[in-house]
């Protein structure tokens, strides 16, 4: 089961020297967007699914919606930029069946630093702090 630090947190979870007694990488957070698109489908069960994939998932912080796309929005722990949006492309394919996810396609993904994420909300750029965190349409 993976673990996340507080996105107020530090570098995610201390650990030991690695057999060959240098320090590991720490994990870092970042702040993952993924858009899908795809044919319509009943709002309501759009809504639905993104429920059931924050439920199993609960690292999810918000997510939109609408009758033909969604986006989604989570940190994730990760020790670079390269792994993060490896999960993040992961993400809708391997949970379609589960939380019966409509079977759309990702037609976006942003996956940027914390201190980039911090940066532009005090800037005024990009995204508002994801609030109120859940499932909600556009």
């Amino acid at each position: 089961m993976r673990r996340l630090a507080s996105v107020e947190g530090g570098k995610g979870p201390a650990a030991g020297p690695t057999d060959n007694g240098e320090e590991p990488p720490e994990s870092r957070l970042w702040h993952v967007t993924l858009s899908v698109s795809g044919d319509p489908a009943p709002p309501a069960d759009v809504r639905r699914a993104l429920e059931q994939l924050a439920h199993d998932h609960p690292f999810l912080l918000t997510s939109r919606y609408a009758a033909d796309h969604a986006e989604i929005r989570y940190w994730e722990e990760a020790l670079d930029l390269r792994d993060a949006a490896a999960v993040a492309l992961r993400l809708w394919g391997e949970h379609r069946r589960t939380a019966q996810l409509p079977p759309w396609e990702i037609v976006g993904l942003e996956v940027i630093g914390r201190e980039t994420y911090h940066q532009r909300i005090a800037e005024g750029h990009g995204p508002a702090p994801a609030s109120p965190v859940g499932v909600h349409p556009f």
